[in-house]
Order: C-alpha cells, then structure tokens, then sequence
C-alpha cells in the first residue's frame, strides 16, 4: 500500500514537473501569449497572405541605403498565397508561423499599453528604415484594425496583407486619426 502511495506521489511530481517545463518553454519562446484555439482547434481554416514594401521604392531619397540588399526589386516580399490557420488564432499566430517555415525574418515585441504585438521589422525592414513615418501597419479584408494583430482573430476566408508605410499609413491607405476608426 505504502509502495502504490509513493509511486502516484511520484508519477504526479514528474507530471507536474513536466507541465511546469512545458509551459515555461512556450512563454520562453515568445514574449506573448498564443490564443486558445476553441473547440474546432483541429478544424483547418485558410487565410490569405500578401507582404508588401513597394512604398520604399517610391521614397529611395529617404531610404536607408544599408538596407538596399534587403529591399525586393519590385517590392513584394511574399506574393500571396493561402495558408491555413486554427480557429481561434490570431494574425500574429499566423504570421509567426507562416514566416519562420518560409524563412522570412519577423521581428516583434509586446506592447503592454495595448497588450499586444508590434510588428518590428518583416523581411530586416524597420520601422525609420525610410523616414520618420515609415514602418509595417496590416490590414485584413481592405480595412486596417486600430489595434494589434496579436488581437484580430482570424477568419476562414480573410484577406491578410502586411503593407510598408513611409507617410504614417496614408500611402498605403490608412489613416490613424485619434477616435477614428481607419478607412481603406
């Protein structure tokens, strides 16, 4: 009896150590929590895709030319293509995914103000990379969230595209007028 005890005493130790190594690698490798896909976790949904920085090569005197080898000749940085997603998910979850299978460098960091992602650089793009306005915003379906991708939850069917903007959006179609939600 004193033996069963002692064996479920260290099955749920090395259970609990387990899960506290497992959780602690997951928020280890990203600063932000990944959303909790619902009970369709394992229904496959698709979204497209589409990066773009063809602002840039309208503002060549304002670029950083250091940059140049990373800048695409004609602006594209990923075509667009469908990729699948998990109910639940975000842009951000996509993203990060979808980029480090293709190779893409992303760089982001949390916002805590907005409790959420800010995408940093796509592709060794910066932010100021061409001019104080300069930097990525995303829009989904022809409309630019006033938030982060880390809470726009994904659609079956959503149009995603990741646009360089070199005038604070309105080059690319947005404008972020306080109070107002962007219009494409």
């Amino acid at each position: 009896m004193l033996l069963c005890f002692l064996c479920l005493v260290l099955l749920a130790a090395s259970l609990s150590f387990a899960c506290g190594v497992k959780n602690g690698e997951n928020q280890g490798s990203s600063p932000l929590p990944s959303a909790s896909p619902s009970s369709g976790a394992d229904e496959e949904l698709s979204c497209t895709l589409y990066i773009e920085c063809t602002t840039i090569l309208n503002n060549m005197d304002k670029f950083n030319t250091d940059k140049l080898d990373v800048l695409p000749e004609n602006g594209i940085v990923l075509e667009k293509c469908t990729v699948s997603f998990k109910q639940g998910e975000s842009v951000y979850d996509m993203m990060v995914r979808t980029l480090k299978s293709r190779k893409i460098h992303m760089e982001y960091s949390y916002t805590p103000v907005y409790d959420s992602a800010y995408v940093e650089g796509i592709n060794n793009l910066y932010e100021f990379d061409c001019g104080e306005g300069s930097g990525w915003t995303f829009s989904v379906n022809g409309a630019f969230p006033n938030y982060g991708c880390s809470k726009y939850i994904l659609k079956d069917g959503d149009a995603v595209e990741w646009h360089y903007t070199c005038d604070f959006g309105a080059d690319v179609g947005s404008y972020f007028i306080a109070g107002q939600t962007p219009n494409p």
